[in-house]
């Protein structure tokens, strides 16, 4: 897989994220530093609600050219991004809460074919994605493959 370097300023519009996918990501680079994974990261998403396995979960939005993923469950705040293709993958740049920058590559997993859905209730909040499930709540992120 060829590995982009990071760019903070990707020109013209991003991509939508897709309404329906799981995906697993391949490395991040932070900064505009090397490109490199530190662990299995899953962000699953169903329509505008999606979970990631570091342990956020809530709803996206497109404005037309960048994502804006906002952080309803577990770790607060909200991260934007722009999205494009490169191949089969999604690669994201894009501006964390804290003002620092990011590259993330994902990749579709396999098993993502199926049921879906999204549920919330006090503290918490789980997707499913096909045969992928994320739960989140104020303390951490959880991933299973059924």
């Amino acid at each position: 897989m060829t590995r982009p370097e990071p760019d903070p300023q990707p020109a013209g519009p991003g991509v939508a994220v897709p309404e329906h996918g799981a995906w697993l990501r391949r490395g991040i680079s932070r900064d505009g530093g090397p490109l490199r994974e530190d662990g299995e990261v899953v962000w699953l998403q169903t329509g505008p609600y999606y979970a990631d396995s570091r342990g956020f979960a809530g709803t996206t939005s497109f404005d037309g050219s960048r994502v804006r993923f906002h952080h309803l469950t577990g770790e607060p705040g909200e991260d934007t991004g722009t999205f494009r293709w490169e191949g089969a993958n999604l690669v994201e740049r894009g501006t964390n809460p804290d003002g620092s920058t990011f590259l993330e590559v994902w990749t579709p997993l396999p098993g993502a074919e199926g049921a879906t859905g999204s549920w919330t209730g006090p503290d918490h909040h789980v997707v499913r994605v096909g045969r992928h499930v994320v739960h989140v709540d104020s303390s951490t992120g959880t991933y299973w493959r059924l």
